[in-house]
């Protein structure tokens, strides 16, 4: 089997390169791009279309969530690897919602990265063992056990982590090449079906379900 291309998307410099490095020494693929950021994930899977594009889940600008999204609707040939320090049932069902092939726990990457590399392209999946054994509780619990969320959009997503940062109507309309005014109307709609009184709910919201990091 040919090496891997892969594409790295994490916020910290650290962690790309620590990872990068644990790819080249088991010679399981080339990191042919990095990224600090998801809509920069976007952009780099959209130019080097990689076998492998391995994902924090909370990034700036856009989270691993949504990033992994937009990248499975423009090129569905790339299989998604989640690496991430958050491990919760809810979570995972919406890494799997979002079409990810893979969900790997960071404290286990030195060990389980290589593999997780290997599985995903020979067209399997792969959890960590404890990630695996919260997949298997989630599905034998009866539906009415399952946390409901509120639904939001695609784009309501990505307004929502844009908001939660800090950017002004002005800074998301920029971001996402909407008007102003619209950027104003997807706030209040948001603001309205979710139920937020203020924008400390908006925040608290992003923050417990892990669209932004703290």
């Amino acid at each position: 089997m040919k090496p891997a291309r892969i594409v790295i998307a994490d916020d910290h410099e650290l962690v790309r390169k620590g990872l990068a490095a644990v790819i080249a020494e088991a010679g399981a693929g080339t990191v042919v791009a990095d990224a600090g950021n998801g809509r920069q994930a976007v952009e780099q899977v959209s130019a080097h279309k990689p076998d492998i594009a391995i994902l924090d889940l909370t990034m700036p600008e856009l989270n691993g969530l949504e990033a992994t999204r937009q990248i499975l609707a423009a090129e569905p040939q790339t299989r998604v690897l989640i690496l991430t320090a958050h491990e919760s049932e809810q979570l995972i069902r919406e890494v799997l919602g979002a079409g990810a092939q893979g969900y790997v726990l960071k404290s286990d990457a030195g060990r389980t990265l290589v593999g997780a590399i290997e599985a995903l392209l020979e067209g399997r999946t792969f959890f960590t063992s404890k990630v695996a054994r919260m997949v298997l509780e989630g599905y034998l619990r009866s539906p009415g056990e399952a946390q409901t969320l509120p639904t939001l959009s695609a784009r309501e997503r990505e307004i929502v982590q844009l908001l939660a940062e800090g950017r002004s109507n002005k800074e998301v309309a920029r971001k996402l090449d909407i008007s102003v005014k619209t950027a104003e109307t997807h706030r209040s709609n948001i603001m309205r079906k979710m139920q937020f009184a203020s924008l400390s709910d908006l925040v608290r919201y992003a923050v417990r379900n892990k669209i932004i990091d703290v």
